[in-house]
């Protein structure tokens, strides 16, 4: 007899149009994803843990909720923020609680002082993202690359490449990246397994 849980998972799995099994956050959990992911299944639950955590801690602050922009995203531990805050003070405040997140092993700090984005920022960064994700799946001349290793942020036309991956694919994801129309700039943050 088989256990209810699989098959209501390869249903969510199978179904067309569904973003992600688990997705409040960057570590969004697809079925593609989780089969090539090279993060074990406990780190894949971690991140999406850290990113949960953080978002309803920063979100619990009044001055950083009404007055600041934020995307958080975990990567095997390693959390990259991203957004807008108005001043220093409340950058500061926003990392400083991320810092203190449990399971957080290093927070980089991509956040600008500037008004929050406008809607139509964020939906041309989404559609970029979309260009970039593409553009990695071009990569032919690498033996085993897979394009679904490298997690994709993009803030106000800055690319951010995630993903424990070779040197060789951070670097060729890079080039690919840089290529792509609208990107401002690429940053790698990758956590190299060579």
């Amino acid at each position: 007899m088989k256990h209810p849980g699989t098959t209501i998972l390869l249903i969510v799995l199978l179904l067309p149009g569904c973003g992600g099994i688990l997705g409040t956050g960057g570590a969004e959990v697809t079925g593609l994803s989780l089969l090539h992911d090279r993060r074990s299944s406990s780190a894949i639950m971690a991140d999406e843990r850290i990113e949960v955590d953080a978002t309803m801690e920063l979100n619990s602050h009044d001055d950083i909720s009404a007055k600041a922009h934020f995307n958080i995203t975990s990567y095997n531990g390693i959390v990259l923020v991203t957004g807008e805050a108005p001043n220093e003070r409340l950058r500061n405040k926003i990392i400083s609680i991320v810092r203190m997140i449990d399971g957080v092993r290093l927070v980089y700090d991509e956040m600008v002082i500037a008004p929050p984005s406008s809607f139509s920022s964020r939906s041309n960064d989404a559609y970029i993202t979309t260009k970039v994700k593409n553009a990695l799946t071009t990569i032919d001349d690498i033996p085993g690359f897979d394009a679904t290793r490298v997690k994709v942020i993009t803030e106000n036309g800055a690319v951010y490449l995630m993903g424990l991956v070779h040197k060789q694919e951070g670097d060729r994801a890079g080039e690919a990246a840089r290529r792509v129309k609208g990107v401002t700039k690429v940053v790698k943050v990758f956590e190299y397994i060579d």
